[in-house]
């Protein structure tokens, strides 16, 4: 199935065709006017240039006023080959369709809302014959019985137009064309941005480089400069207000030459707040006696600091270089 873009806005129109896939672009004067245009035909000429296929509205009220505006705009510099007109199904309308494609034109009979307007479409040579979905469904209508059965004529009589499934409103649509089996689907930028989204595919893809990271990224990569550090002649008065400043829920104390003495807590301030009072703030942090801290170099992967977090449920891990405390590696982090 070909996949067409529907725009008339050339920042979009840019973006989408990086993607590389896309058969070409339809558009029309509405389009156009909406996008504040005044020069048509200089905006032909240059998406001409950008897109692989253009297909743009070829307008008379009669075929050989039809004729002579796709000749005119052929004369702009178009390529017969990757341009087609975009005429609307009239008796006038089908009559020119079979002037065009006598003339190895491409066509493209649209704003096709019945079986028997196709059909005329389609005896006439129609490369395509579009009919619009979304705006026959504003009325009421069962479009999408429509397009089958205009899929179907193709199949069973031979005809060699494309159904071009148009005026797509939502992702659905794209379900119901490929569903159905349209030979060509139109669709707005804003559909097709989407067409690729599900919740399910976004919480694998972040799992996946979650777990890649583990295995291949350093603790040491992973720190986020915030390295809380007192002395051990600092009181626990100064030592709370370093914790404060830096918004963590513990800070290295160090000794003369960097050396690690220990790592004081939230949870260990608690502790004596309750056991001591108040009077423990004016406390020197070098005495109090510390446990062997929970710590990592900071040259391993960030799976072993995965596996101490799993394995001590602490929130944060010192990180140290050589022994020597060089910042904290929080949960959050990971």
């Amino acid at each position: 199935m070909e996949l067409y873009l529907d725009s008339a806005d050339l920042k979009e129109i840019e973006e989408a065709f990086k993607l590389g896939f896309l058969a070409g672009l339809t558009t029309t004067p509405t389009f156009m006017h909406r996008e504040g245009i005044t020069d048509i035909d200089a905006m032909i000429v240059k998406l001409s240039k950008i897109v692989p296929v253009l297909q743009i509205e070829a307008l008379g009220d009669t075929a050989d006023q039809i004729l002579k505006e796709a000749e005119r705009q052929l004369a702009l510099g178009l390529d017969p080959k990757k341009t087609v007109f975009k005429i609307p199904v009239s008796l006038e309308g089908v009559k020119a369709c079979k002037l065009l494609r006598d003339n190895n034109l491409l066509v493209n009979v649209h704003l096709v809302y019945t079986l028997q307007q196709a059909y005329m479409a389609m005896s006439a040579g129609a490369t395509y014959v579009c009919p619009l979905v979304g705006r026959l469904q504003d009325q009421g209508h069962d479009a999408i019985r429509l397009v089958e059965e205009c899929v179907d004529a193709v199949d069973r009589y031979g005809y060699d137009s494309k159904i071009m499934f148009s005026s797509v409103r939502y992702p659905e649509h794209i379900r119901n064309a490929i569903n159905i089996g349209v030979h060509t689907i139109t669709v707005p930028w804003k559909v097709m941005k989407v067409l690729t989204e599900n919740n399910l595919t976004a919480l694998g893809t972040d799992q996946f480089i979650e777990h890649t990271k583990l295995m291949t990224k350093k603790v040491g990569e992973s720190l986020n400069g915030v390295n809380p550090i007192v002395s051990s002649n600092s009181t626990l008065s100064d030592a709370i207000i370093k914790m404060t400043e830096y918004g963590f829920g513990c800070v290295t104390v160090v000794g003369d030459n960097n050396q690690l003495v220990g790592v004081f807590t939230d949870g260990d301030l608690r502790r004596k707040l309750s056991g001591e009072g108040r009077n423990i703030l004016e406390k020197k942090m070098g005495e109090f006696t510390y446990n062997a801290p929970i710590s990592v170099e900071s040259n391993q992967l960030l799976n072993v600091a995965n596996d101490i977090f799993k394995k001590t449920k602490v929130d944060t891990i010192l990180v140290t270089d050589n022994g020597k405390p060089i910042g904290m590696l929080d949960i959050q982090d990971l």
